[in-house]
């Protein structure tokens, strides 16, 4: 194995995928990754067994073949190199790889590739295909709400339901819901439902930040895996077996009081009430306050802690209703702020006692929900 190739292509593609790489394994060789030509070009790919990245990048191949060399070694040193060319030449006798680049060189040795496990191939099932920043955004306003516990392991996947042209995904960790439509760019023939792991579809989003080229999708449920195609990697990952939770019976279909309300403002007085919640059990207040006449209604914004203090922000609010009060976990009410890049957002409310509702204006596709903490109210 003999080849050249840029250090910036070679340290991209191994920041991409090096993470996959596990650290604790039973398997040592899955901290590797695997280098291998393919069709003039040099085949970079990591997996943890429940996921596999492969990634392409251009290269001048002299002499082809394969090899699997420590990934966070590689990364590290490959990141510290200048950004000039690198022969790697491989020693087929003592599976030791040699890197030169500039006036910087480094022997690496490594495992036969043929130890490395297979990457499987996703042929059958499901096939479709999403515009990547359509794709993106969808992942960004679901993939932080599913649960990091696993012993629901399937709240710690995001539902995926392909129909007709429509693509729903959905998340829940039993405190708070997050539901996102989408359309998709090649129709699916028959309804198909995979739970697709959070993890899997964060590392997805991560590498397709770049990508501007549609998103091929396959889906086979009886193999239990899913593909996720673009023009320079591919990334295939086990589905979460189990039944998703029927959540659209948890989403409220009718509220006592409505404030649509300026996010930016909203979000500076939640992270102002949130340095006061750390130390008063997350909690953050809301109080709705109807306009009366000319003047608008208020969002009022309140946070207590009993050793170090309170605090209190207020936010102009286009009311329906009656006044209402509801809590909220202050990194929930964080969160869902975050990822709206939309002027304003509706908050629906039934009682304290019942999940709010947040809905972004001039965007009928999304929808949160977020279940109230229970606090004395004054």
């Amino acid at each position: 194995m003999k080849l050249s190739c840029l250090q910036e292509n070679l340290n991209r593609s191994l920041n991409y995928i090096s993470r996959t790489a596990t650290t604790r394994t039973t398997l040592p060789i899955t901290n590797n990754v695997l280098l291998a030509t393919d069709e003039g070009r040099l085949k970079l790919v990591a997996t943890n067994l429940e996921m596999a990245i492969t990634f392409w990048i251009g290269a001048k191949v002299e002499d082809e073949g394969a090899i699997t060399l420590p990934a966070k070694l590689l990364t590290e040193f490959v990141g510290s190199l200048p950004n000039d060319k690198i022969n790697m030449s491989l020693s087929a006798r003592t599976r030791t790889m040699q890197l030169k680049c500039a006036r910087f060189e480094a022997r690496i040795g490594g495992v036969d590739a043929k130890d490395f496990p297979p990457i499987p191939s996703v042929d059958d099932g499901v096939v479709t295909g999403i515009d990547s920043e359509t794709l993106r955004k969808g992942i960004e306003k679901v993939v932080f709400a599913a649960a990091v516990d696993e012993s629901r392991p399937v709240l710690t996947g995001v539902n995926a339901e392909f129909e007709g042209d429509t693509l729903t995904l959905a998340a829940a960790d039993g405190f708070r819901l997050a539901v996102y439509k989408m359309p998709l760019a090649t129709p699916v023939e028959k309804k198909t439902t995979a739970i697709i792991p959070a993890k899997t579809l964060a590392e997805l989003n991560r590498m397709a930040a770049e990508q501007e080229a549609p998103i091929e999708i396959r889906v086979n449920t009886n193999k239990g895996q899913i593909l996720f195609k673009l023009k320079d990697f591919e990334l295939v990952s086990q589905l979460i077996q189990g039944a998703f939770p029927q959540y659209s019976q948890l989403i409220p279909q009718s509220y006592s009081t409505r404030a649509v309300v300026d996010i930016a403002e909203f979000l500076r007085a939640t992270r102002t009430a949130s340095i006061f919640a750390r130390d008063g059990s997350n909690i953050i207040k809301l109080v709705i306050t109807p306009g009366v006449k000319e003047a608008p209604g208020k969002l009022k914004i309140t946070a207590r802690s009993e050793e170090i203090g309170d605090n209190e922000g207020e936010v102009d609010a286009l009311v329906q209703g009656s006044e209402s009060k509801i809590a909220f976990n202050s990194k929930y009410l964080t969160e869902i702020l975050n990822v709206l890049h939309e002027s304003q957002v509706a908050l629906e409310v039934t009682s304290p006692s019942s999940p709010g509702v947040f809905r972004p204006l001039g965007m009928d596709n999304y929808t949160h929900v977020v279940m109230p903490m229970f606090v004395q109210w004054d």
